[in-house]
């Protein structure tokens, strides 16, 4: 299965993240979930987990 990434950067925040997360696609989601919920106060719902496996995009091949 080829490795994905999301980045925070692609998001506006109050915080101006830059985390980048990459690995597996269900692993990256897990922990975007997490990060989205203890750093920036969403809440853990099924359509934030919807909107940011939208966000995953394919890992650039320096993180691959």
């Amino acid at each position: 299965m080829a490795r994905k990434m999301i980045d925070c950067r692609t998001m506006p925040s109050e915080i101006n993240c830059t985390l980048t997360i990459a690995g597996e696609p269900e692993d990256v989601l897990d922990a975007a979930v997490t990060h989205a919920v203890d750093k920036h106060g969403h809440q853990n719902t099924p359509e934030l987990r919807e909107q940011l496996r939208g966000l995953l995009v394919d890992a650039e091949p320096a993180m691959a």
